[in-house]
Parts: C-alpha cells; structure tokens; sequence
C-alpha cells in the first residue's frame, strides 16, 4: 500500500491511497464512521427549564455538542465491548443559567477537566428575562452505529482520476469545461485529484473518444472529516487499529474451524 497525503488539518484529511481493493477501502470507511467510540450526551436530568425550548429539544441538542476528550485515558474501544468497567467512560456536565442571555456550549461545567466542547460558541437556548435553565448531562462513550451522534466522523472515499489523450482536436474547449481540473499541453494531459468522473467534459472531445478520464484500478481519494472529540489523525489511526484486529480475530476464527 502506498499513501499520499494531499491535504491535512486538524479536522480534516485528505489522501490517496493505491494497491488496494474497493472492499478494504469500504471497511475503512465503515470503522472510521461508526466504530469508533465517542464522548455524547446520553441523558438529561432538568431541575428548571422556563426557555422557550421543550426539555426533549433541549436535549436533543445538548447531544449533538461534539465534546473533546482524552482518547488515551478512555477505555479502549475493545474494553467498552466488553463491558469493563471505567471511572473515565462517564462525564457529568452541569448548567446552571438564568436570563437574559444566550446559553453557550461553553457554559457546561465539567466533571473532568479534560473534557470540554470542540467549539466554544455552539448557542444551546436563548433566555430571555427572568427565564431559569438548570440541568446535569451525563456523557458517555458510544458508537455511531448505535446513534448518529456518535459517529466519529464523514469518511468517503472515490476512484483516483486517470486521463488518457490521443488526437484531441479542440483540447483549449474541454479545459474550459473542465473548469481547470484538466490541463493539456504538447499532446499530454494532466488531471486534478478533485476531479469529479461525473462531469461530462470528455463527451465534447473532437473527434469523439480522443479524451477518455476513467477511475484508476486499485488507488482510491479519501476524505476524513471529524465531527466528534476526536482530530482526523486520531481517527485514522484508531481505525487502521480496529481493522487491523477485526481481521486478526476473523483469522483466528478460520483457523480454529
């Protein structure tokens, strides 16, 4: 396998991977997606809510606050299978707010000082004057394939564009189709990483079938962008991990057969 990064940051990257096969790329996918254990607000206990916002819509939102956390000292995904217990697998926010304001992620207190909103200003409510919000939630570790709010981040991935010219007569009409993701000069061609295989710019090649872009066998872009606690970094290598011992256990279970 061979690996490229294109593009990284914090909450996102990108690469390419080649010498692979569709089914790998998929189980990487699917691992990084949902199998993956993050920190989300499971419960809610209301002692005051004179907002304008049903306790279940409160709730509801307070659960979709991506919350950032210290993987290393969580459980492993393995222990939470399994069972074990963890002083560390549970955080208790408490809020207590009274108006006028507006109610900020931020305005959770803790149990643990490790743990803490992504982002700072996600408004939860508006109060208005007089209005009193007080409540404690309780986060726990789950995975997204038990609930969308724990899914660990938007994982797709697409054939690597390969370009291929031979007597194109009218190459300056198809790199303005392309919108710049094709280059050709001196009967040589070039294709962007962001091209999109749906776009029709080979279909106005003269003479017909002189620019043909299909995917390329075996190499692959992917694109892993966190929407949890977790950076992108974190998340591919939690998930190359996971994978690796999946196949390790499935190996195992053919061999004792």
């Amino acid at each position: 396998m061979e690996i490229q990064v294109l593009e990284k940051s914090v909450r996102e990257v990108k690469f390419t991977a080649s010498g692979i096969t569709t089914a790998f790329a998929n189980a990487f996918r699917r691992i990084a997606t949902n199998e993956i254990p993050v920190l989300a607000v499971d419960s809610v206990d209301f002692f005051s809510n004179e907002s304008v916002l049903y306790n279940e819509v409160l709730a509801h939102r307070l659960a979709l606050i991506p919350f950032a956390f210290d993987a290393k000292a969580m459980h492993t995904a393995d222990e939470h299978e399994e069972g074990k217990t963890c002083s560390n697998c549970m955080v208790v926010f408490v809020l207590d707010k009274k108006g006028p304001c507006m109610v900020y992620a931020k305005d959770l207190k803790s149990s643990n000082e490790d743990v803490k909103p992504v982002y700072d200003d996600i408004p939860i409510v508006e109060l208005f004057d007089k209005q009193k919000l007080k409540l404690e939630a309780k986060a726990i570790l789950g995975y997204g394939f038990d609930h969308a709010k724990c899914q660990a981040a938007i994982v797709n991935y697409r054939l690597y564009p390969k370009i291929t010219v031979k007597n194109l007569e009218n190459p300056e009409e198809v790199m303005k189709a392309s919108r710049g993701m094709i280059t050709i000069k001196g009967g040589k061609a070039d294709v962007s990483p962001d091209f999109d295989l749906s776009q029709e710019a080979s279909k106005i090649a003269k003479p017909e079938g002189a620019l043909k872009i299909e995917g390329e066998p075996g190499k692959f872009i992917f694109s892993v962008e966190s929407v949890s606690g977790l950076n992108a970094e974190q998340i591919i290598a939690i998930a190359l991990d996971r994978l690796k011992k999946l196949s390790k256990d499935f190996k195992k279970s053919l061999d004792s057969v």
